[in-house]
């Protein structure tokens, strides 16, 4: 067998395990930490934008701390870091943890800017229809925000996606993970990460062809 055989054979061998790599632990680790970050990211975005300080403070040193640190030192921190004062988390949980932790930092940013970005004019025009503060924000302001902050979070959740290739440094077996594992046994470690990333530039494609048509479904209802 020569050697473009090989290294044919190589890269059929290993579609299928990067497969089941991508569906058990890159796919649902992204979906889970963003979902989880959400929630977060709205709680956060609004402490920082309330005019009390004991909530105001402690959500801006948050964004200040995470936006300041790397993920990799988060993962590792919670990881390795943990387990000396007594606490062990699976692996899973661990990067769950980490990630929504990060994500809920950065896209707390985009949601208080998007709020920020509607109008004074809207909330006039709600207290104008007699409706309170909360009233207006939960029907005309929030709605605004949300088509606002469609493209910058789809933005950064391509990103998470990509991020989710740190899993494999506490022995996740994800997308990257199962590539490191398949070129250790086969010395062809250039092969296998060309194979791992089309597999991110496929499934990026996806989520930016996604993002792109709720941008122009959402648009339709700008004001």
């Amino acid at each position: 067998m020569d050697r473009a055989e090989w290294l044919g054979d190589i890269v059929l061998s290993s579609l299928w395990p990067l497969l089941e790599g991508t569906l058990n632990y890159t796919i649902p680790l992204s979906i889970v930490s963003f979902l989880l970050s959400i929630p977060l990211a709205f709680v956060v975005a609004m402490s920082a934008r309330s005019h009390n300080k004991w909530l105001r403070y402690p959500s801006q040193f948050y964004v200040w701390i995470i936006r300041g640190t790397p993920v990799l030192l988060h993962l590792y921190l919670i990881f390795y870091g943990l387990p000396s004062i007594g606490i062990v988390l699976p692996a899973f949980l661990t990067v769950a943890i980490s990630f929504t932790i990060a994500e809920g930092a950065y896209s707390s940013e985009i949601v208080r800017t998007a709020i920020d970005s509607v109008a004074q004019s809207q909330w006039r025009a709600g207290y104008a229809l007699g409706m309170t503060r909360s009233q207006t924000f939960r029907r005309i302001v929030l709605p605004q925000a949300v088509r606002i902050s469609i493209p910058p979070l789809g933005n950064q959740f391509i990103s998470l996606v990509k991020t989710s290739s740190l899993a494999a440094l506490v022995t996740l077996q994800d997308l990257f993970g199962v590539a490191k594992q398949i070129a250790a046994t086969t010395y062809e470690p250039l092969l296998l990460f060309i194979v791992a990333g089309f597999y991110y530039l496929a499934i990026c494609s996806i989520l930016t062809f996604i993002q792109h048509r709720m941008e122009r479904r959402f648009g339709h209802y700008s004001i």
